[in-house]
Formats: structure tokens, C-alpha cells, sequence
């Protein structure tokens, strides 16, 4: 008797939530080149039947429902919303960038991530991961564009990375009492501290946690490029992570660093510059997305070179690191490495994204395989492939066309001309 109330409630609620699907409004779009799921070829003529912020069906054809609202791409190249991995909202490189350090507030960070975020979502890019930044304007700014407050691509936010103390994550270059007051709440020393550190922030309601296993290009300090945490310390981090649902993704740059944490266990390396073949082997053996952000090497070389602004640390690891990321990419590509699409926007200008295409062409990728890595290994490799990275019935309704093809120029992608996020269009030239 009780087994069969419940099978009874339980189609009276499938059917009350079906029937509420169907009585909501429907939108299609007539799709001229659809390109469904990258990866595959794309189709003509399609339609895209949408209700809320789902895919309800694609089908053959231009079809017209009764009371449908017709959006007219039928001239257009029509592909899933674009995904990058690796972005920081709060701010762009600048001269003024370490002045800002110290006089910003993390409202001011807000308002300026709010308008980046605008920013990416109208270059189609809508979802974004955004691995380091200020903890409560990044939570804030996720938050609101969930609740509609802000418009902006759907994030996942890091906070601050985990970093040891004076590492790349953590404040360098101040005098002492500004570096006692404004170190990272998330520098660790030990294994302890760190699971410390990585703790706090899934409590501040992050969703991936960052680390920077090796030094990096824009730190302050002539620590070099190399590992800077301890192999038990990365454990600890990994162990913490895992057990309060959270993977873990580092900042990467030397091989040492690369490889003892993908060995520590590990999801994703960030940048991956001097990966060798014995990090290939161990990307491929255990699953590893590689975000590559070759823009930001080419931006923060360029800069080197051209600039007098940059700190001599920092100018010459710029001029050294820059310059190896296509090569890196190559060696990647080449070695059959899961490749997720990522800029490190913020080094480079928000919503100059799409450069990273070329970059990649230029590296030895297809322009298919560049596009793959931008939804359907971007998807995954944020969790959330049963949502984003393709147009099926389903999944949101995160779609953007162009007026060219990509398949032939990837150059296309820098001028999107739709963009429609959950179901909302942003965009519509």
C-alpha cells in the first residue's frame, strides 16, 4: 500500500512538472550551420526548441509552433556557448595594478568584476572558472549573476589560491608591515596549516580549490618558476580537497611543480610551460586536464618587451616564460593531453578571450579541436558536462552565432553577434 502512494505521487509529480514544462513559453531558433556538438560535423537548417533556460528539442528543419517566439539565425553559424577555464574578473594587468593592491576595496573589485563579467559574456563566452581573486567579491559576483542580479557567464570561483608563504599566491614586493597586514588567508606552511588553508575556503563557499605549486611570472620575486611547495604538504592539500568534495587545480609552471602534484593526485594543471614527456605520461595516466592560457604568455612577453612598468623580477621571467607556451602546447597536443580551454584573462584584456583560438591553431590544433577544447573538455573538466559544453536536449540553453565560420578561421570567434545564456539572449546583432 505505501509503495504504491508513493509510485502514485511520484507520476502526479512528474506529470505536474511536465505539464508545467509545457505550458511555459517556448522559443526557437532557426539555426542556418548548427554545430550541436563540437567535434562532430555541423548540420543545416535546424531548430533549437527551447523552454525556460533548457533545450527542450533540435529538430530538422525551420519549425514554427503556435505561440512561439522566433529567433532568426537561419544566415548564422549557430554553436554552444564558449567556456574558459581560467579567468580573474577583478582586474586587468596594469601599471597601476600594485598600487591597486593596497588602495582597492573588495567592493571595488566588485564593481569592477561585474563589468568584466558583462564584458566576457558578450564575446560568448558563458561560463567561465575564475581561479584567484579577491574571495568575497568573486563568491559575491557568482552569486548574483545565479540570481540574475548581474549580467555575466555562469562562474566557478577558486578565491585566493592556496600558496605557501611568500610563494607566487602570496603578497611579495612591499615593505614588511603592508606584507604583515595583507598576506593571503590562504598561505600555508605544513601539512596542517594547508589542510588549514583549503578547509576555510570550501567554508567560504568556493567551488574548486587553487594552488600555486610553483612560482609564477607576475610575483614580485626572483624566486624562479619552480616547485615551491613540499611533496607532503601537495598531498595534504589533494586529501583535504577531496574529502569535502572539492578537486584541486595548480597554478604550474616548472616541471617539479607539475609533476609532484598530478603525482600528489591532482585534476588540472594551470599554464603547464616546462611540462616534459614524463609529465605527458603522467597526464595521460591519470586523466589530467592541461589549461594551457597561452594568451597570457604571449601578452605578458609582449609587454615585457614593449613596457617599461614591470618590475625587473617580473620583466624577466615574463621575456623567459612567454616565450615557451607555444612550444608547450605543441609538445601537449602533440602527446595526446587533455586540453581545456583557458586564457588567464585579466593578464590579457577581458573580452579578447577568443585570441587563445589562434594561439592554438598556431600551436598544431585543428580549429575543430580548438573548439572541443572550449566545450565539450571544458565542460568536463569543470564538472559540468551534464549542463554546458553542448547543444542537446537538456542542457541550458547556452548558445552563440557568428556571422562567419570557425571551422575555417577560428579569427571568427573574436566577433560574435548573438549570445543567449539560459535560455536569456544577451546579445543579438
Amino acid at each position: 500500500m505505501f509503495r504504491s502512494i508513493l509510485m502514485a505521487t511520484a507520476v502526479a509529480l512528474t506529470s505536474s512538472v511536465a505539464l508545467a514544462q509545457d505550458e511555459g513559453p517556448l522559443t526557437v531558433i532557426h539555426a542556418g550551420q548548427l554545430l550541436a556538438v563540437p567535434g562532430n560535423e555541423p548540420v543545416s537548417d535546424q531548430s533549437i526548441l527551447i523552454r525556460g533556460d533548457r533545450i527542450e528539442s533540435i529538430q530538422d528543419g525551420f519549425v514554427t509552433p503556435d505561440g512561439a517566439t522566433i529567433i532568426d539565425l537561419s544566415d548564422d553559424f549557430v554553436m554552444p556557448g564558449l567556456i574558459d577555464s581560467h579567468v580573474h574578473l577583478g582586474g586587468e594587468l596594469s601599471p597601476q595594478g600594485r598600487l591597486n593592491t593596497v588602495t582597492m576595496s573588495s567592493a571595488d573589485v566588485a564593481y569592477d568584476s561585474a563589468r568584466h563579467a558583462r564584458t566576457t559574456l558578450m564575446s560568448g563566452f558563458t561560463t567561465v572558472q575564475d581561479v584567484g581573486g579577491d574571495l568575497e567579491a568573486s563568491v559575491g559576483l557568482r552569486d548574483a549573476i545565479r540570481d540574475g542580479d548581474v549580467v555575466g557567464p555562469r562562474m566557478r570561483v577558486s578565491g585566493p589560491a592556496v600558496t605557501p608563504t611568500g610563494g607566487h599566491g602570496d603578497i611579495n614586493g612591499y615593505s614588511n608591515d603592508v606584507m604583515d597586514l595583507l598576506s593571503s588567508r590562504a598561505a600555508c606552511n605544513g601539512p596542517d596549516d594547508c589542510r588549514r588553508a583549503v578547509r576555510e575556503l570550501v567554508r567560504s563557499g568556493v567551488d574548486v580549490i587553487k594552488i600555486t605549486a610553483t612560482g609564477g611570472v607576475l610575483s614580485n620575486t626572483a624566486a624562479g618558476t619552480e616547485q615551491q611547495f613540499f611533496d607532503d604538504e601537495l598531498v595534504s592539500i589533494v586529501e583535504a580537497a577531496r574529502m569535502m568534495g572539492r578537486q584541486v587545480t595548480a597554478h604550474a609552471h616548472g616541471v617539479t611543480g607539475i609533476n609532484s602534484f598530478i603525482e600528489a593526485g591532482g585534476a588540472s594543471i594551470e599554464h603547464g610551460t616546462y611540462l616534459d614527456n614524463d609529465s605527458i605520461r603522467l597526464f595521460r595516466r591519470n586523466d589530467v586536464y592541461l589549461v594551457p592560457t597561452v594568451l597570457a604568455g604571449a601578452t605578458v612577453a609582449e609587454i615585457a618587451r614593449t613596457s617599461d612598468w614591470m618590475t625587473p623580477a617580473i620583466r624577466e621571467k615574463a621575456i623567459t616564460v612567454g616565450a615557451e607556451m607555444l612550444q608547450m602546447i605543441r609538445r601537449a597536443h602533440d602527446g595526446g593531453v587533455m586540453i581545456a580551454f583557458g586564457t588567464d584573462s585579466g593578464v590579457s584584456r577581458h573580452g579578447q578571450n577568443a585570441r587563445e583560438f589562434q594561439l592554438l591553431v598556431e600551436a598544431g590544433l585543428t580549429p575543430m579541436e580548438t573548439l572541443v577544447t572550449a566545450t565539450i573538455n571544458a565542460s568536463a573538466h569543470l564538472e559540468m558536462a551534464d549542463d554546458i559544453g553542448t547543444i542537446e536536449a537538456g542542457k541550458y540553453a547556452d548558445i552563440i552565432a557568428l556571422d562567419g565560420n570557425p571551422l575555417e578561421d577560428v579569427a571568427e570567434l573574436m566577433d560574435v553577434d548573438f549570445v543567449m545564456q539560459g535560455g536569456t539572449v544577451h546579445k543579438s546583432e
